[in-house]
């Protein structure tokens, strides 16, 4: 195991978000995880709570500063028709000290609300898009040297 070198922690600010194909130049994060759910299995002579997993969900968000239509452009036609809008997203972070780069693919993902309008005065705008996802996969991974 090498030596702590506070050099390589990873600095957010190198991350990048590509959403059907396109560098969103406007994210400033993102986040994605995977809740696993829990069924109790009972074991006599045991009062300690046991648990298999039962299932899955994946969750993330999207946040983004206010520069254009981009969420609305995407999603406000599909779901006016009806449709179940779904897209690819990949998560980049690859900061130059880090060991390496971290690349996940997110699919299926799902997003769970459309933000027409959230200013106020004097303030930069902002966009939260919380989404959903059922598979990822690790493109490039950082590897303890």
């Amino acid at each position: 195991m090498p030596k702590y070198d506070e050099r390589r922690a990873i600095n957010g600010t190198f991350g990048e978000v590509v959403l059907e194909g396109e560098t969103v130049r406007e994210a400033t994060g993102l986040k994605a995880e995977v809740q696993l759910e829990y069924l109790d299995v009972p074991m006599c002579g045991d009062l300690m709570k046991h648990q298999k997993v039962s299932g899955i969900n994946g969750n993330g968000s999207i946040t983004m500063t206010k520069v254009n239509s981009r969420m609305g452009i995407l999603l406000s036609d599909m779901i006016k028709a009806g449709k179940t809008p779904s897209f690819t997203i990949i998560s980049k972070l690859a900061d130059p000290d880090a060991f390496g780069a971290e690349r996940i693919v997110l699919k299926n993902c799902q997003f769970s609300t459309l933000s027409l309008a959230d200013w106020s005065d004097n303030q930069i705008g902002t966009i939260t898009q919380p989404f959903t996802f059922t598979d990822w996969d690790y493109l490039d991974k950082i590897e303890v040297e």
